[in-house]
C-alpha cells in the first residue's frame, strides 16, 4: 500500500509517520520537499536582501559607486543562493546517505527524517531573520543558543574566547530537537541499543559544533569576502 506525504499534518506526529514509513510505500515525497527547498531559498534571498552579511558592499555605496555596489549586490544574491542550495542538498541528501550507511537506515526513510531537520533548521534562521529585522541589527550568534550566554560571561581576552563563542553557538534549543527527531526516527529502523543511538547522536553534533566553531574562529571568512568582493583590493 502507499500513503501520501502531507508535511505538516507528520510534523508533530512522527510516530505515524514512522509506522507508515515500515508498513507502506511513501508518495509525494519529492513535491514535498521541493516546496520545503523553494521556501529556504526564498528566506536565504529575503535575508540577503534586507542586507543580513553584506556589510563588506558598504565601501561602494559610501563612495556612490552605485553601478559597482549594484553588481556586487546581485553577485553576492547569487553566491547566496548557491550557497543556501548546498546547505539544504547537505542536509537532506548528505546526511541521509552518511546515516542510512552507518546505521543502515533505508535511505528513504533517513531522507524523510532530514527533511524534517532541514524544516527546522529553517525555521531557526527565519526567526532570527524577523528578530533581527524588527531590531534593525544583526548578531554574529544565535539568540536560541548559548553563544549570547558565553560571549556574556566570558572575558574576551582569554585564549579561544573566539572559539568557544562560536562552539556554544552551535549549541541550540533546536538542536535538542533536531537530536529528539533522529533519534526516535533511527531508533525505529535500526537494532542499536537506545541509550548508543542517543549518545552518538549527542557526539555527533557536538563534533559538528567544535567542527563549526574552529571554522568560525580560524578562517578568516570576512577578509576573503572583502577581497573577492573588492577585486583583492582595499577601496581607497
Amino acid at each position: 500500500m502507499t500513503f501520501d506525504f502531507k508535511f505538516w499534518h507528520y510534523f508533530a506526529r512522527h510516530g505515524d509517520l514512522i509506522h507508515n514509513l515500515q508498513e507502506n510505500k511513501i508518495r509525494k515525497f519529492n513535491q514535498r520537499l521541493f516546496g520545503i527547498f523553494a521556501l529556504g531559498l526564498l528566506l536565504f534571498a529575503l535575508s540577503e536582501i534586507w542586507g543580513m552579511n553584506t556589510k563588506s558592499l558598504t565601501p561602494y555605496l559610501a563612495e556612490a559607486s552605485w553601478d559597482a555596489y549594484t553588481l556586487a549586490r546581485w553577485t553576492s544574491l547569487m553566491g547566496t543562493l548557491l550557497w543556501a542550495g548546498f546547505y539544504m542538498a547537505f542536509h537532506t541528501y548528505g546526511v541521509a546517505f552518511l546515516f542510512s550507511k552507518l546505521t543502515k537506515m533505508t535511505f528513504r526513510s533517513a531522507l524523510v527524517m532530514q527533511s524534517y531537520v532541514l524544516a527546522i533548521l529553517l525555521i531557526e534562521k527565519a526567526l532570527l531573520f524577523f528578530l533581527f529585522a524588527v531590531a534593525g541589527f544583526t548578531m554574529p550568534v544565535s539568540l536560541f543558543s548559548f553563544g549570547p550566554l558565553a560571549a556574556t560571561f566570558l572575558d574576551n581576552t582569554i585564549f579561544n574566547y573566539t572559539f568557544i563563542m562560536f562552539f556554544f553557538n552551535q549549541l541550540t534549543i533546536f538542536t535538542a530537537l533536531i537530536i529528539a527527531i533522529q533519534y526516535r526516527f533511527v531508533r525505529s529502523f535500526t537494532e542499536f541499543s537506545p541509550k548508543l543511538i542517543l549518545l552518538l547522536l549527542i557526539l555527533l553534533h557536538t563534533a559538528v559544533a567544535l567542527a563549526i566553531g574552529a571554522f568560525s574562529a580560524y578562517v578568516p571568512l570576512e577578509e576573503m569576502l572583502n577581497d573577492f568582493t573588492r577585486g583583492g583590493a582595499s577601496i581607497e
